[in-house]
């Protein structure tokens, strides 16, 4: 055995179940203890004055919870702080006498920073920070193109994704032979509750989202039901056709190696195989993140860094409108609508957002970005990033800066019966499938007929799509004029 004792840093891999971290300290410790440190470097950044509603705090503290309970079931029981992780983790290290900290690999700037700033810190009181790949399939450096540089398109990387790929790379980690050196920490110890946070209870039981592996586990079963069908429903936002399991990938209350290995077994199926081509673009954007932390603030390609984005009053104008779902177009305002009251947005949806906001409306889509990383439950910093910059036509592998999404056509094609609009803008529902894309061209008649005056009822569109993309096409070709094109 080559530690008498090493405590297991739960982080964004909230489960028992095929955790790289948690089978490793159990299979190289005599005793195993286990931790969670709620982030005031991160929490304190969420939280406004009085009591918070913030989904994602809600969603990660049931999930604690229902960690907690698993492990007490086992004989053991979970420590949760609340403070500084950095500094809690090293503090609990040195109270509980351990030779190591096992944690799992998270790739994130400020992670990454943060990891290294506890591994010297450990390394100084003669113990050891241990990281293990558990977030992805492939890391770093593990996917390269031929001449050994990372990728910088996502086919290419497919490709050799799915080339390397190995059902061993798919294989669950063992968390149950040695689950009996899971021991209960010394001490009383309680889980911190929302309130002492600063947070509040949220609408998660409404929306429903059951927390922690349980409901992960439950969303995960609705959705191998659902699979096969995934393929042709995956792009109407009306349909049931997403996993809906983002959220618990995010947070790790489910093995992304569970989903991989589901999918990629399933090679009968066209579904399954666009399904695990959706968690090989989280690999990539994961990759990308790692080689490329410029992203963070800044175009992947720099010469787009150059872009003069609208600003002054108008803009302002325009933001907010976009942020609250009053630009006029009902595509847009639904989708804004659904992710300002549930805190999730269908992909296709996001994709949507995004290009009017950066292109109809030519905001930063930096701002659009900090928006969703508010909004979104299941906010990823690699995937939101790459999703934004793809959008607005900046990052790798990104659409070309021509293709730009019509609002209406949008709508009409995704979803042509109006049925997603009409659940998020009941105020447009007596609109016919044909009008209620573009009620604003129905005349004031019809308007009244159906009970929504636009410019009373429902918003004018606060901007021409025609006009603004050719603003859009001169926006972006004065850039290349410039010659800083790629």
């Amino acid at each position: 055995m080559r530690y008498a004792q090493g405590l297991v840093w739960l982080r964004r891999d909230l489960r028992l179940n095929d955790n790289a971290a948690l089978a490793a300290a159990l299979s190289q410790c005599r005793r195993v203890f286990c931790a969670f440190i709620f982030d005031r470097a991160i929490l304190d950044e969420l939280r406004g004055k009085g009591l918070t509603p913030d989904r994602r705090v809600d969603f990660i503290h049931r999930s604690v919870v229902a960690l907690d309970a698993s492990l007490r079931r086992r004989g053991s029981a979970l420590v949760v702080r609340y403070a500084n992780a950095a500094d809690a983790i090293v503090e609990l290290a040195a109270e509980l006498g351990v030779d190591a900290v096992f944690a799992n690999a998270d790739y994130e700037p400020y992670a990454h920073q943060r990891d290294q700033r506890v591994k010297q810190a450990l390394l100084r009181a003669r113990r050891e920070l241990l990281l293990f790949k558990d977030h992805v399939i492939f890391e770093k450096d593990e996917i390269l193109s031929g001449s050994g540089i990372p990728f910088s398109v996502f086919t290419p990387y497919k490709t050799a994704w799915l080339k390397r790929v190995r059902a061993s790379d798919l294989e669950s980690h063992d968390t149950q032979s040695n689950a009996d050196r899971l021991i209960k920490p010394p001490g009383v110890h309680e889980i911190p509750t929302l309130k002492q946070m600063g947070f509040a209870l949220t609408n998660l039981d409404g929306l429903p989202l059951p927390a922690g592996e349980a409901g992960a586990q439950q969303m995960f079963t609705d959705f191998k039901s659902r699979i096969d069908q995934y393929q042709q429903e995956r792009n109407y936002p009306a349909a049931r056709g997403p996993s809906y399991l983002s959220v618990h990938l995010r947070f790790g209350t489910i093995s992304t190696r569970a989903l991989a290995r589901f999918a990629y077994q399933r090679k009968h199926s066209d579904s399954a195989q666009v399904w695990l081509s959706e968690l090989i673009w989280r690999d990539f954007y994961q990759m990308i993140l790692w080689h490329h932390p410029h992203v963070v603030e800044h175009a992947y390609r720099p010469q787009y860094d150059r872009i003069q984005w609208e600003t002054g009053a108008k803009a302002e104008q325009n933001f907010a409108a976009w942020c609250e779902g009053k630009t006029g177009y009902p595509l847009i305002d639904a989708a804004m609508a659904q992710i300002n009251l549930s805190g999730y947005m269908h992909n296709r949806l996001r994709m949507v957002t995004a290009s009017f906001l950066t292109k109809d409306l030519g905001i930063d889509w930096r701002r659009g970005e900090r928006h969703f990383a508010r909004q979104l439950n299941d906010y990823d910093l690699a995937a939101n990033n790459g999703g934004w910059q793809w959008a607005a036509s900046t990052g790798c592998d990104a659409q070309p800066y021509f293709r730009i999404f019509n609002p209406i056509t949008q709508s009409e094609k995704f979803d042509a019966n109006g049925d997603f609009i009409r659940q998020y803008l009941p105020q447009l529902a007596n609109f016919t499938a044909k009008e209620i894309h573009a009620p604003w061209l129905v005349s004031a008649e019809r308007q009244q007929e159906a009970g929504c005056v636009i410019g009373r009822d429902y918003p004018k569109p606060i901007v021409d799509h025609a006009r603004a993309r050719e603003k859009t096409l001169a926006r972006f070709g004065a850039v290349q004029r410039k010659g800083f094109e790629a």
